[in-house]
Order: structure tokens, then C-alpha cells, then sequence
């Protein structure tokens, strides 16, 4: 029987087969994780002892959850030399609880020295961003990147290019979630306290595989604006 036939006018789904499929896809995972334990064991048989004494970073990378962008295959680093968050198109505001637990843990426990925003041409959250379509829940999501879009429109609304202007908006949709982690009191207390921590953006071309670096790098509050500049000292006296 093929997975879907008629009956009546109506499709029949062959749970069989789907079934089948499901279970090989689910067991190439455990057989590949098999695989990978004896290949590292084979390089070094205290591996896994090591790797589990902890972790000591010093990179925090806030990317986006495309299946196509890693952080380790990417950066070419090792298990524990990278903390990792990702969500749709690598968005950072002061609203999401997950990104701020992720980025207070890695700043103020594991001291992450470099905190990299990283986004990729071609981005699929960045592109429905710029359409009038709905696709649901992820709608309230994807405004943040309308807003960017919108502070930027003067620019984007004058590249006619389609390819382009979703790669441009990538581009400055990192810029802007580059600017609002520096924003936070997170990366302004730790940077009362320390000369040692920078924020950076990245773009990634999936078709080179080489990352862009935006120079928008920040390694102090001075460039955002006295609005956002926090008088932490302040703060702390009280």
C-alpha cells in the first residue's frame, strides 16, 4: 500500500509506514550518539570524566534557532567552550525572561568574556517579519523585528530587491539586539566591575559559511545614548 491512497474520495494514511519512518529517524539519533562517544573516547578516554567536572566558557552565543547555524560548528569549538541561547531570528528584549535568566547566568556566574549576537543571511524569522501575512502565535514574536524594520525604513524601503533587503534587515536586526543587551542592567552592572566583557554582532553566510562582523562591538554604555545609560552607583547607594 503507498502511504496515502483513495477510498470513497478520501485519503488514507498508512500509519504503517509513517511509523516506520518515524522509528528509523529516532534510532539514527541514538546510533549516532553511540558513534560519537566511541569516536571521542577513542581520541581521549577521559573525555567525558573531564567534561563532566564543568563548564568555563567564555562565550555567550544568542543566535538563531535555524537548524543550519550550530555555535560549535560554526565558532569551531568544543563542548563547554560555548553557552548557548537561541529563539526565532536571535531576538533580545527586556520582555523575555528565558534570554535575561540565560544572560545573567552567563555574565554573572560563568563571567563570559565576549557576548555575540549572531544572525544569518537568508534568516526565515527576518523574512516573514517583512510580509502583511499572519502565521499565528509567532506573530506577537516576529513585531520585534517590525520595529526594527520600522526605525530602519527610511533605508529598506528604498532597496528593491527582495534578497537583499531581508539581508539587510538582518543586519540591522543584530545591530539593534546588539544595543539592547547593552541596555540592560545586566551587561551595565558588570561593566562597572569589569573591563573584560564586550558585546558583539555577527552575521553568517550560510552559502561561504564566513561570519560578518558588523563592528558594532560595545564594551561600555556610552554609545547608547544618556537615556539608557544607567547610574548604577546610584542605584546601589539607595
Amino acid at each position: 500500500m503507498s502511504t496515502q491512497e483513495k477510498t470513497n474520495g478520501k485519503a488514507v494514511i498508512d500509519t504503517n509506514n509513517i511509523k516506520l519512518a518515524q522509528s528509523s529517524s529516532y534510532s539514527a539519533l541514538i546510533k549516532n550518539n553511540a558513534a560519537w562517544v566511541e569516536r571521542k573516547l577513542a581520541e581521549d578516554g577521559e573525555y567525558f570524566k573531564n567534561l563532566a567536572k564543568g563548564q568555563s566558557p567564555e562565550v555567550l552565543w544568542i543566535g538563531c534557532s535555524d537548524s543550519r547555524v550550530p555555535a560549535n560548528e560554526v565558532t569551531g569549538t568544543k563542548p563547554g567552550e560555548v553557552f548557548v541561547h537561541r529563539n526565532i531570528a536571535n531576538v533580545c528584549v527586556h520582555s523575555d525572561m528565558n534570554m535575561l535568566s540565560v544572560l545573567d547566568y552567563a555574565v554573572n556566574v560563568l563571567k563570559v568574556k565576549h557576548v555575540i549576537v549572531a544572525g544569518h543571511y537568508g534568516c526565515g524569522g527576518v523574512a516573514a517579519a517583512m510580509s502583511s501575512k499572519q502565521f499565528g502565535l509567532i506573530d506577537n514574536w516576529l513585531r520585534h523585528i517590525k520595529d526594527v524594520y520600522r526605525l530602519h525604513s527610511h533605508e529598506l524601503d528604498r532597496i528593491t530587491d527582495e534578497t537583499a533587503k531581508v539581508n539587510r534587515l538582518v543586519e540591522l536586526n543584530v545591530t539593534e539586539q546588539v544595543y539592547n543587551l547593552c541596555k540592560t542592567t545586566i551587561i551595565q552592572n558588570a561593566w562597572k566591575e569589569r573591563h573584560d566583557l564586550e558585546v558583539h554582532g555577527w552575521v553568517i553566510d550560510l552559502g561561504s559559511g564566513l561570519v560578518k562582523d558588523l563592528k558594532v562591538s560595545s564594551s561600555s554604555p556610552h554609545n547608547l545614548g544618556y537615556v539608557y545609560e544607567l547610574d548604577v552607583e546610584a542605584v546601589a547607594a539607595h
